[in-house]
């Protein structure tokens, strides 16, 4: 058995990685925020259905939406809130090209006080549970609300909006045609805390599950990045 003060003294070591990442991505973000803000293009939508994650839910449609139009659901990273994940990837304006409307779940403090998703706990990552049914709910009322095609359902996220939505095609493989997993870990790869500071720090795995494990697994994309000698170097996996 590990000695728990190993053990904590490893926890405050990932910590301490970490806040130092999200302050260097406020920082840079800071940097950017100079250009006067726009105005959000985001609304916000209640009484989607069941909330047991207790997230809120944002969305964009264009004006003239056709009916069976596609709908992507966009979830931000750690500290962001919905607008500024659509500030950053333009999904609001590739929406208005494109023809598609997007649904944006963003995280309160109050369940995560660095704004991440719970995407490491069993209770917000399983099917019918937390988080996850959460998102489900607002899928199904962005459906009915916009007459979207469902099947042409799409999630995508970026770093812990990343692992979400992981874990997003690996409980609901049927409602997704497809996603797009950016910076973000593997569903059930980690069930607390500990393990999800060694996924992200470490070279230590824990057994992941496979995406779509509870049916047919729907096409995906994962981007990250790898070290070399050059820096960090982007690697595609589909």
């Amino acid at each position: 058995m590990r000695d728990p003060r190993e053990i904590l003294s490893r926890l405050q070591s990932f910590r301490s990685k970490f806040e130092g990442l999200l302050e260097w991505a406020r920082k840079k973000a800071a940097r950017v925020r100079v250009v006067p803000a726009r105005p959000t293009r985001l609304r916000e939508l209640t009484g989607f259905g069941a909330n047991p994650g207790d997230l809120r839910m944002f969305v964009y449609a264009p004006g003239h939406l056709p009916p069976k139009a596609p709908l992507v659901i966009a979830l931000h990273g750690c500290t962001q809130t919905a607008d500024e994940y659509d500030h950053g990837t333009g999904w609001s304006s590739l929406a208005d090209s494109l023809g598609f409307a997007v649904v944006y779940p963003q995280q309160q403090p109050a369940n995560n006080p660095k704004n991440c998703f719970s995407w490491f706990l069993p209770g917000d990552i399983a099917r019918g549970r937390g988080e996850a049914l959460s998102i489900r709910k607002m899928v199904e009322h962005a459906i009915a609300t916009f007459a979207a095609d469902r099947c042409k359902v799409f999630v995508t996220g970026l770093s812990a909006g990343g692992a979400m939505a992981s874990v997003m095609l690996a409980t609901y493989p049927e409602v997704f045609a497809g996603g797009a997993i950016i910076a973000g870990l593997p569903y059930g790869c980690a069930s607390n805390v500990q393990q999800a500071f060694e996924a992200m720090f470490t070279e230590q795995r824990h057994a992941a599950r496979p995406l779509g494990d509870t049916g047919g697994q729907p096409p995906d994309i994962a981007g990250h990045g790898r070290k070399s000698r050059y820096g960090m170097v982007p690697t595609i996996q589909s």
